[in-house]
């Protein structure tokens, strides 16, 4: 009974450890990396919970199986390094996955926007960005949009690869800034109010989003925003184009 005690003990220190380390690999993930809502449509929170869960679980886990006060001191120390290396590789490649796969930028693509994702981009493709635009930042996602077709050619070029799997926003060639096409977003958008209309259900959820829009309702448009795994809604100034807010309702 004793030496489980001493067991349980050590283990639980153990899990206090993988707590504190997985608390600050969260914020990394969910401040930097995942911001909302990607965190919610980029599938970050699934893969990073159960990365973690499965981390935190398994050192613990070892510990209580392993230590043992009656080793020599020297064997059980190399015992516990040897699970704290496997436990910080775990997580570490963990955390390479869930970068891998982070959100790098929301691209306005001409009746929608679409959150584009590291893995999404062909490497090869990043050279042909123009000047300032070539970078997949590291400390969230930034707000391109999609320049108009050079000519017929490109168009039926681009589609065909759309088809195939590569998405329009994630071709490094045809991103500009965001700024230098506010007026073809403003052109696409739609007023909110149809919102309530089409989304009954939903009516109290977003009367609560446009009051948080910080702008008269009348002057608040929405637009698709296509994500990895769904389709949310983006909240727009139907003014200047800026981004107000977000609706977890597919509005296509």
């Amino acid at each position: 009974m004793k030496d489980l005690t001493v067991r349980l003990r050590a283990a639980a220190i153990h899990l206090g450890i993988s707590v504190i380390v997985a608390s600050a690999a969260a914020w990394l993930v969910f401040a930097v990396w995942y911001p909302y809502p990607y965190r919610e449509i980029s599938g970050g929170r699934e893969l990073f919970t159960l990365i973690v869960m499965v981390d935190v679980i398994l050192g613990p886990l070892m510990t209580l199986i392993i230590f043992n006060r009656a080793k020599p001191r020297k064997e059980l120390v190399r015992d516990l390094a040897v699970v704290g290396v496997i436990q910080l590789a775990g997580l570490g490649y963990g955390l390479w996955t869930v970068h891998a796969a982070r959100p790098v930028h929301l691209v306005f693509e001409f009746d929608r926007f679409r959150a584009v994702h590291a893995v999404d981009v062909p490497e090869e493709l990043l050279p042909n960005a123009p000047a300032g635009l070539g970078d997949l930042p590291w400390t969230g996602p930034t707000l391109l949009a999609v320049r108009p077709f050079a000519n017929q050619q490109e168009r039926v070029d681009v589609t065909v690869a759309a088809l195939q799997g590569l998405h329009v926003g994630a071709r490094p060639e045809l991103w500009q800034p965001y700024e230098v096409a506010t007026h073809r977003v403003v052109a696409a958008a739609k007023p909110a109010s149809l919102l309530k209309e089409r989304f009954p259900a939903q009516a109290q959820e977003i009367a609560a989003a446009l009051a948080a829009a910080g702008v008269p309702a009348e002057q608040i448009a929405y637009l698709p925003l296509v994500a990895r795994r769904t389709v949310w809604t983006v909240l727009l100034n139907n003014k200047t184009g800026q981004i107000l807010g977000y609706l977890p309702l597919d509005s296509f």
